[in-house]
């Protein structure tokens, strides 16, 4: 298993990217399985900087594993929260319309990996479990 924890900033979405693909590269994964999870980290790690700590500055965590050949990453934040988790993974919500965010950040998670949970606790923060099976090339 991988841990990282890394600052609520932009740039570093980039870095949990990067992380998930050279994570995958034992699987010898197919170049629609890498895109496929570079989305969802992506997504999930832009989740946690602008919904998550809005504003403020805080802490993203990101667990890669595996089981066999099903990787399995965990994205967590301790910022504010969701507070209706069915209601944020429908599709076009967004709770930052002026900022032409689109609502789309968890569908694209469930369309691009196998499974996700996501569960949350307003002022404590948001979990995001995403899995899929990496079958290669």
């Amino acid at each position: 298993m991988i841990h990282l924890e890394f600052n609520s900033e932009s740039e570093n979405e980039g870095i949990a990217r990067v992380l998930a693909a050279t994570y995958m590269m034992k699987f010898d994964p197919t170049m629609e399985e890498m895109a496929d999870v570079k989305t969802a980290v992506s997504e999930a790690v832009t989740n946690c900087i602008v919904h998550g700590y809005e504003d403020d500055q805080g802490k993203i965590f990101m667990d890669i594993s595996n089981e066999g050949s099903v990787l399995k990453i965990v994205i967590e934040d301790f910022g504010v929260g969701i507070p209706d988790v069915k209601q944020a993974m429908e599709p076009m919500y967004t709770t930052k319309p002026d900022e032409e965010r689109t609502g789309m950040g968890f569908s694209f998670m469930e369309a691009f990996m196998d499974k996700i949970e996501v569960s949350s606790e307003s002022g404590k923060g948001t979990r995001v479990i995403m899995e899929k099976k990496v079958t290669g090339k």
